[in-house]
């Protein structure tokens, strides 16, 4: 018999420690929880020693126990293809090491930097930008040739006056205790030209237990800070991260989703309206809809670039505004807005299409 949460106390089964000790990370552990396909089994195997893998039970509780074409399921389980080396494929294709500054600070965009708090996630997403970095065995993002000690990172910051927006971020911020989590942002919250703190985690889907009240209580002391999560697909809005991010909202702490658009996961008009719906419904606001990175062992996710620009063409206008995220393309250069336009400039005159019409269809429509 395959296990489930039923299988354990409510005591244990909400305490994110117990999830953190009990990480999976073989296959043995996996076949508790679901019955590996032949496919299955052949990818872990492929990837050993050179791609990471692990999921919490949490996360493992939401797959399907049979079907290996289950969302949760592929986003978590290590697949063959990863193996493969897709021509344009890159293993930094954001430009993290272009722009890194300190052994931690990126610095891309004039006013706001990444900080790379963590490289550990406690489920690692087989579409990873940051795959090499993060779940890659030899792989690491941080630049060895700084210090290891935070202080010069704080100093770049303090340093950079323009610098008004932090993101943190990684891996997973939120692996960190809750104690040294606070020793950073509470130095960062001393820098008076810090008016923003973010911090980018997938632990309201991946482990929703973690987000404690103690956890927020803290956060809210240093507000204004905004938390991005990353809900992918319908099943993955459960009562628990339902509850996860209520908990983040009541201590004033607002939450906006990030999605990857993913070919087999995500890649039609009807989930992604289920999964926008959801959201909304425990207000949390759909922000990006990101098309997927040619990350090096990612490929077999990526769709392609107008399959996306339709599906968000289908949502504008039949859902609320606010509901409807932006669709970008992260590159080098930054995040590039990729859907439509539904203004063209013909001539001295502009024409507009609505989100039925093809642009061929925009005569007579003038402004």
């Amino acid at each position: 018999m395959l296990l489930t949460k039923e299988n354990f106390t409510d005591a244990i089964w909400n305490d994110w420690k117990f999830h953190m000790r009990n990480l999976i990370r073989t296959k043995d552990k996996l076949a508790q929880w679901i019955a590996l396909s032949d496919q299955d089994v052949t990818a872990i195997d492929a990837v050993k020693g050179t791609y990471r893998w692990m999921v919490t039970p949490y996360y493992a509780s939401l797959m399907s126990k049979a079907d290996d074409k289950c969302p949760i399921r592929l986003q978590a389980i290590p697949h063959a293809d990863e193996m493969n080396t897709d021509v344009g494929s890159d293993i930094d294709p954001v430009g993290d090491a272009i722009f890194i500054k300190t052994r931690r600070v990126i610095h891309k965009y004039p006013n706001r930097v990444v900080f790379l708090i963590s490289d550990t996630c406690p489920v690692y997403c087989r579409f990873c930008t940051r795959k090499y970095h993060t779940s890659n065995e030899k792989g690491t993002y941080y630049n060895t040739d700084y210090d290891a000690a935070y202080e010069p990172d704080f100093e770049y910051i303090a340093r950079h006056q323009e610098i008004s927006d932090v993101l943190l971020t990684g891996g997973d911020p939120l692996v960190l205790s809750d104690g040294k989590l606070e020793e950073i942002i509470s130095r960062l919250r001393s820098i008076p030209h810090v008016k923003i703190i973010r911090i980018g985690s997938r632990y309201p889907v991946f482990l929703p237990q973690r987000i404690t009240d103690e956890l927020c209580s803290m956060l809210d002391k240093y507000r204004p800070i905004w938390l991005s999560t990353h809900f992918n697909h319908p099943i993955e809005v459960s009562a628990e991260a339902a509850e996860a991010c209520d908990r983040l909202l009541r201590h004033g702490i607002p939450v906006q989703n990030q999605t990857v658009l993913l070919k087999g996961i995500n890649d039609s008009l009807e989930t992604l309206k289920a999964l926008f719906r959801s959201l909304i419904e425990i207000r949390v606001r759909p922000y990006y809809l990101y098309h997927c990175d040619r990350v090096t062992g990612v490929s077999h996710f990526v769709t392609g670039l107008e399959q996306g620009q339709e599906i968000v063409d289908k949502l504008v206008g039949f859902e609320t505004g606010f509901s409807v995220p932006s669709y970008v393309v992260t590159t080098k250069l930054g995040k590039i807005p990729a859907q439509r336009p539904y203004l063209f400039r013909r001539g001295n005159r502009i024409y507009v299409r609505n989100y039925n019409m093809e642009e061929d269809d925009i005569t007579g429509y003038l402004i």
